[in-house]
């Protein structure tokens, strides 16, 4: 009886041992598969642009639906503070990519501010910049900005541009007092009456709507600054020379997932829902199908992505001509063409 218990454990062991040797052979659901076992992806840490809206619901995306993990990537997704904040901690090796507005870039390397840092990828053809009120607040034109109050994070680049901006726009900018905000209660702060206006992306315009109760009005910038790019994917100047297939390979991912939310804006904002349970899903929607029109332009054809030399050094001769550049600068300072996906 014993043997015959023993023979048994055996058969069952052998057995046990064939199915997982066959499983670990070939299966295509496998993690490797997938790009590799969990100890075997490249941790990352990924800032967003501005909190977690809407806008930035493609990282989310790539996450969800295995863009990341695809390219080996195990990435962590933080909420950011806006354009200084991100180069500070990307910079700093907190984090390793992360969204900035390309303008707010510019005015952080060419007076001073930052450096270390490279743009390797185009989110938006245009800046998504612009000042936010509310219907009722008397502003409908950026000269209606004179004696108000307006709030942003320190860092935004709509805080950072609006003396180049209220420049070209015919605003005396000594007559606007800014004030400090947070980039997840900013909103709320134009809400409840704090504030006159807040610093917001254009795409802004439904979760301001859903969270105040009242229509939106926005000064979008490129309405006097028509060549300035918008969002900008950076990382640090370390990382791009020392592992720049890596940075090809992740920047292709994210592009994956904001043409995924692009074409599906419903589906990614449940996803982003699904990471961050405060996220209203039609208004997070509303700002995907917003952002459309702004992340291709006739420039960049069909593809993601993409920087134009040219198109950088007009932006760079705005902000030099509107007196708000210290120091002279070219693209190729703020930009690896190298790693930057191709029209």
């Amino acid at each position: 009886m014993r043997r015959l218990t023993r023979t048994v454990a055996a058969a069952a062991l052998a057995t046990t041992l064939a199915l997982l040797a066959g499983c670990s052979g070939g299966s295509d659901s496998s993690e490797d598969a997938k790009g590799g076992s969990g100890g075997s992806r490249e941790k990352v840490t990924y800032l967003t642009s501005f909190g977690n809206f809407g806008r930035d619901a493609y990282a989310w995306v790539a996450k969800e639906k295995g863009f990341f993990s695809e390219a080996g990537f195990d990435v962590d997704i933080k909420p950011g503070q806006g354009t200084g904040a991100v180069i500070q901690t990307i910079v700093g090796g907190q984090a390793d990519f992360g969204p900035i507005d390309l303008t707010g870039g510019l005015l952080q390397l060419g007076n001073g501010q930052a450096k270390d840092f490279v743009a390797v990828a185009a989110i938006q053809q245009r800046t998504m910049a612009a000042i936010a009120t509310l219907d009722g607040k008397a502003i409908a034109s950026p000269k209606d900005l004179e004696g108000k109050k307006l709030a942003d994070t320190p860092g935004s680049v709509v805080r950072n541009l609006f003396p180049t901006y209220a420049k070209m726009a015919g605003v005396d900018p000594a007559k606007v007092q800014w004030v400090n905000g947070d980039a997840q209660t900013l909103i709320q702060t134009l809400a409840t009456g704090q504030v006159d206006g807040i610093g917001q992306f254009v795409v802004g315009q439904p979760t301001i709507e859903g969270v105040a109760k009242k229509k939106a009005v926005l000064l979008p910038y490129s309405n006097v600054m028509q060549d300035l790019y918008g969002n900008v994917l950076i990382t640090s100047a370390k990382i791009a020379k020392e592992k720049p297939e890596m940075v090809k390979k992740f920047t292709a991912a994210l592009m994956k997932g904001l043409e995924y939310s692009l074409a599906n804006p419903q589906e990614a904002a449940k996803i982003l829902q699904k990471n961050v349970p405060a996220t209203n899903v039609d208004s997070a929607a509303a700002e995907l199908q917003l952002m459309a029109g702004y992340v291709r332009s006739s420039n960049s054809g069909t593809a993601l992505g993409t920087l134009d030399s040219g198109r950088v050094a007009k932006s760079i001769a705005i902000l030099q001509g509107a007196g708000t550049l210290k120091q002279n600068i070219t693209p190729e300072q703020i930009i690896d063409f190298s790693l930057t996906p191709k029209a």
